[in-house]
């Protein structure tokens, strides 16, 4: 009975070093992805900046004549 207690207790240790090294991975990884939300946000306004500057210099082209 001893043993299966100390066997047990040593699972519960760890299952829960586990949680806890999974709890901090899981946090980085949150913070990460917010970091890149946000990089994604702004390459998505640049794109849009450059797509816009593109379209006012088309604009500006003279018309091919046939």
């Amino acid at each position: 009975m001893l043993n299966e207690l100390n066997a047990l207790e040593i699972k519960v240790v760890q299952v829960v070093a586990l949680c806890r090294t999974l709890r901090t991975e899981n946090e980085a990884l949150r913070q990460r992805l917010a970091a890149l939300e946000i990089d994604k946000e702004r390459l998505a306004e640049r794109m849009a900046a450059a797509r816009a500057r593109l379209e006012q210099l088309a604009e500006q082209l003279p018309e091919a004549k046939p």
